[in-house]
């Protein structure tokens, strides 16, 4: 029996790529799409995650979400992703039919949990949904079978500033609320969308050779971002943080190094806002440190670290499920 998946997203260029993915993969069950301001604006994200699943015939439910942080400002990414979130092209990829659900998306995770035995939730974009969710229903957190979460930098720099990658920066109180909470989380950081993961212009020929309206969604909607990838750190290529994210949460075989650890979320710090503090080293019990991770240290879950992935195994995914 497929598995069932909740995506919870905000709907930009690589975020596509990886719903694409679970929709199109025979053991995976999406049983809701939620969407949260991020890459773009609440109703945008509602929009493009409505084509998704237009493009791929299936019928999803679509909720929408929060519009903007729990304390801060919404910040779009929008220079990386076009205003669109999907490169700019127009009309070209608008649903042409459907409409979202009438539920908030908050108040769908928690009947999704609630209701779904071994379910996964795969956070592609700010976590201000799932912390609503929390909120209101803390019981949920230990019903959810697995929550991957692509978001963070374990002990390395961010996107959108040296501490901190975008979807917890944007949110970073959110963020806090959901690593406390005890659910599940398996952190897939920014890191992974750099190097051996990117796709190179080989690459996106092959993926172009398959003649699939799929691949070609996939890199069509990824140009504008490929051109902000080079600005970011000079590298040419397609990268898809979210995509690799989802990879792991289909094939948790493609993890090759990962372990349990402490995290928190630095919500304080102008320098350092959004940074996820991992303790890698397994301090946080140590005298000198209790006192500041004492509201983790009494929790038994820990999240899960990626440290390695298998690249070729993820491209191997993506080629097949674009295909």
């Amino acid at each position: 029996m497929p598995r069932p998946f909740l995506i919870d997203t905000d709907a930009g260029s690589d975020d596509a790529v990886a719903i694409v993915m679970a929709l199109r993969h025979s053991d995976v069950d999406v049983r809701a799409i939620t969407v949260v301001a991020g890459n773009v604006p609440l109703a945008q994200g509602v929009q493009n995650a409505l084509y998704f699943c237009e493009l791929c015939a299936a019928e999803v439910p679509v909720f929408a979400g929060a519009g903007r942080p729990l304390l801060r400002p919404y910040a779009a990414a929008d220079w990386f992703h076009g205003a669109d979130g999907l490169g700019d092209w127009g009309e070209r990829y608008q649903p042409r039919g459907s409409a979202a659900a009438g539920s908030h998306a908050a108040d769908a995770i928690i009947e999704a949990a609630r209701r779904t035995p071994g379910l996964t939730i795969v956070t592609l974009g700010p976590l201000t949904n799932l912390a609503l969710a929390l909120l209101k229903a803390p019981d949920i957190a230990p019903m959810i079978a697995r929550c991957v979460v692509m978001g963070g930098a374990a002990c390395t720099n961010g996107n959108v500033t040296p501490a901190a990658e975008y979807n917890i920066w944007c949110d970073p109180e959110a963020a806090r609320i959901v690593f406390r909470s005890g659910m599940p989380i398996e952190m897939v950081g920014w890191e992974f969308s750099q190097g051996a993961f990117v796709l190179s212009l080989a690459d996106i020929e092959a993926l172009r050779q398959l003649q699939s309206p799929f691949a070609d969604f996939a890199i069509d909607c990824n140009i504008k971002g490929m051109r902000g990838y080079e600005v970011q750190t000079g590298e040419i290529g397609i990268s898809l943080p979210d995509g690799v994210a989802m990879a792991v949460a289909i094939e948790p075989g493609i993890r090759l190094a990962s372990s349990r650890h402490y995290v928190d979320v630095e919500t304080d710090s102008a320098l350092t806002r959004g940074m996820t503090v991992v303790d890698k080293l397994n301090l946080a019990g140590d005298a000198r440190n209790a006192a500041v991770w004492q509201e983790l240290i009494t929790n038994p879950n820990k999240p899960l670290i990626c440290w390695e992935l298998d690249a070729s195994r993820w491209k191997a995914l993506l080629f097949e499920l674009l295909a």
